[in-house]
């Protein structure tokens, strides 16, 4: 690999070596009055050279418009990320051959070139290990795709909704209207929710109720409460509710309200739930019991040593 790139600079410095003298000896011969040789150096350095900008200049804006042709049926059909993501690969790939193209035009062994150019990218590869980490985990998201742009999730740490995915980062706003950009690393090599990849989801509102609190009685109270949200449950049962009773515990007897509802409004709905919950078990005259301690008093006889000190 060495002697490759060794090689390659050779040439390189030969050709180039060859070019200016060249020149020179054109450039010396028109400056003695031998314009004859304008011609020469037009069409040997400055027509070539023209040509080389305007093939890149020409070469930009078709890779611009392919890529656009090419990404634009997979951002319908498939995903935009994806879309995006084949995009930027037709564009840099094409535009990668012209430059390699315009160097052949030039007289650069393309072969020699592209050896460089692996050497070069070895030697990158172990100096940014992390970056090809994040570079290997964005591509693993944009093909098996577990979230996509505008779906709630809870990755890295982050619970947000999904503003952009790029091959290193993926771009977050969470709710308190914050942008967070994560490392792609840091969310393949962690557990991974996406909060909205169904269109429902189930609330659970637990409520405890006091042991003096008659069972039939409270069950119709949650019934009331989950009856009253009607017009935001998915009936999955021919209900589209339902009112459990969990267990005995030490201090409440607790219940569970269940139903599913679309996930865009899961949280408003969870949030009237409980209001009704609450509403309905105070109009039933049910109470919610918490946690109490009695603390009993002893008298010794310090204590009523110390009460006749006092007197």
């Amino acid at each position: 690999m060495a002697d490759t790139t060794v090689g390659t600079e050779s040439n390189l410095q030969v050709a180039a070596d060859k070019a200016a003298e060249e020149l020179q000896q054109s450039v010396i011969a028109i400056g003695q009055g031998d314009f004859s040789k304008v011609g020469d150096l037009v069409v040997d350095y400055l027509l070539p050279v023209a040509g080389a900008l305007l093939l890149l200049i020409v070469a930009y804006f078709v890779s611009s418009f392919v890529s656009r042709l090419a990404s634009k049926p997979i951002t319908k059909r498939v995903d935009e990320t994806v879309g995006r993501f084949i995009g930027k690969l037709v564009f840099y790939s094409l535009m990668t051959f012209t430059v390699l193209g315009v160097l052949g035009m030039f007289g650069v062994s393309v072969a020699s070139f592209a050896a460089v150019i692996a050497a070069a990218g070895f030697a990158i590869g172990l100096a940014f290990q992390g970056t090809l980490s994040n570079f290997s985990a964005g591509i693993l998201l944009l093909v098996f795709r577990p979230f996509k742009v505008g779906d709630v999730v809870n990755a890295g740490g982050i619970t947000g909704k999904v503003y952009e995915i790029d091959l290193f980062t993926t771009t977050f706003d969470t709710f308190d209207n914050r942008r967070i950009i994560v490392p792609n690393s840091s969310i393949s090599g962690n557990t991974l929710e996406n909060v909205t990849y169904h269109s429902e989801r189930r609330v659970d509102v637990f409520v405890g109720a006091e042991y003096s609190a008659d069972i039939k009685k409270t069950r119709a109270a949650l019934t009331q409460a989950a009856e009253s949200l009607r017009e935001h449950l998915i009936d999955r049962d021919g209900r589209g509710y339902q009112v459990y009773l969990l267990d005995l515990a030490e201090s409440s007897v607790n219940w569970v309200v269940r139903f599913w509802t679309p996930a865009d409004i899961y949280w408003e709905v969870k949030e009237r739930l409980i209001e009704a919950v609450k509403n309905s078990l105070d109009s039933a005259g049910i109470g919610i019991p918490f946690p109490q301690m009695d603390v009993h008093i002893k008298k010794s006889d310090i204590l009523e040593n110390l009460k006749a000190v006092g007197e």
